[in-house]
């Protein structure tokens, strides 16, 4: 990035900082505020260890110095100004969860349009917040869109407050289904004389595996035998022989796998259970970043503040407004939506912003200035002087 476009880019955040209000955290005087600055070269640097006090209002600071990125700590102090973290006096963390689409397995980034990769993110979001609200049940939840290529999400449940790295890490391996005990899953009981293995269909990981062993005994009831035959042979350990045991123990007894009943249908049955653990792992685990959510001081972004390397707002949203969300269209600052700017690209580019596509050649073109920022702050374009 030039002298020139970085030295716009600075001013126009600048311009946008005093036309805005950010949102504070609770208990912002608590915490550790950061920022990286607009600093000339490919280098960056943090500058961090302050607290509120020193920045002083938090508004003006951001007009005042126009950072390139602004953050603040998940983490509650005594002194969040101390200059390093033993002498801070950690009193508590939220607990922070980010999704990035880079880490998304079915998301190539040099092949994935950004629309693409947002799209996809906000799917794991979806999955993520069903771990977050419905299998831990905590109540205090804020969605974070961070202005690049995922989203965040903060609990401040009272209960996290005071978990450390290792009890976070867990959570995480919950999450992300690291080593997941299938054999857990399964509960004897003892309804007579003989015990019966049942799934687990209380909540968690056995819900999981248990709706998607309903939908899937469903559906090979309403196929053709052979057709059905067909499908489960194609898993692993499961022949013709077999195929048919389940599939008459799936018509004779109905009832069975709605009621978890893991004994019905023999073997068969648990090999199926394994491999639909397979693939409920595969489709609703939430690829989070365990170093985010384990870091009991990690630095996250200041919502409302935008994001430099996109020109993007870190945007807020209401969980009932989540469905509507489109991070193309609405983290596109106002601001930059009233003139136009000259840039030059090197290489063809194609922009999806505020519902418009704008697709250019290498060379200089005049742009809306949102599609112009955002080419600059991701250095695929620098500022012409006019």
């Amino acid at each position: 990035m030039d002298e020139r476009t970085r030295e716009y880019l600075r001013g126009r955040f600048g311009d946008y900082y005093r036309q805005s209000s950010v949102e504070l955290p609770p208990a912002a005087n608590e915490r550790e505020w950061g920022h990286i600055p607009w600093t000339p070269g490919t280098g960056t640097t943090m500058v961090r260890h302050q607290s509120q006090l020193d920045l002083g209002d938090v508004d003006d600071f951001l007009a005042r110095e126009s950072p390139r990125h602004a953050y603040f700590s998940a983490a509650r102090y005594t002194d969040p100004s101390a200059g390093t973290m033993s002498k801070k006096g950690w009193q508590g963390a939220d607990l922070v969860f980010d999704l990035d689409a880079d880490h998304l397995p079915s998301i190539d980034p040099d092949e994935s349009t950004y629309a693409e990769m947002l799209s996809a993110c906000k799917d794991a979001l979806y999955r993520l917040l069903t771990f977050v609200e419905d299998d831990f049940g905590f109540d205090d939840v804020s969605v974070v869109f961070s202005g690049g290529r995922g989203y965040h999400v903060h609990v401040r449940d009272p209960e996290i407050q005071d978990l450390d790295s290792d009890a976070r890490r867990e959570i995480v391996d919950y999450i992300r289904a690291n080593e997941l005990d299938t054999d857990g899953l399964i509960r004897i009981v003892s309804p007579g004389a003989t015990n019966q293995r049942m799934l687990q269909t209380e909540g968690g990981w056995g819900r999981r595996v248990h709706r998607e062993m309903v939908d899937i005994a469903e559906e090979l009831r309403e196929m053709d035998d052979d057709d059905a035959v067909d499908r489960l042979t194609e898993i692993d350990g499961i022949g013709d022989g077999r195929a048919e045991t389940i599939l008459g123990a799936l018509k004779a007894n109905p009832d069975a796998i709605a009621e978890g009943n893991m004994e019905a249908g023999g073997p068969g049955i648990r090999l199926l259970k394994d491999t639909l653990v397979e693939r409920v792992v595969e489709n609703q685990t939430a690829p989070i970043d365990e170093p985010v959510t384990t870091d009991t001081h990690r630095l996250i972004r200041l919502p409302k503040t935008l994001h430099g390397g996109s020109g993007l707002v870190v945007q807020p949203i209401d969980r009932e407004d989540l469905d509507e969300f489109d991070p193309l269209v609405d983290a596109v600052p106002e601001a930059f939506g009233g003139q136009e700017i000259t840039i030059e690209t090197d290489e063809p580019r194609r922009v999806d912003l505020a519902g418009d596509i704008t697709k250019l050649e290498p060379g200089t073109h005049t742009v809306t200035e949102y599609v112009g920022v955002f080419l600059m702050a991701r250095g695929e374009a620098e500022k012409v002087s006019t």
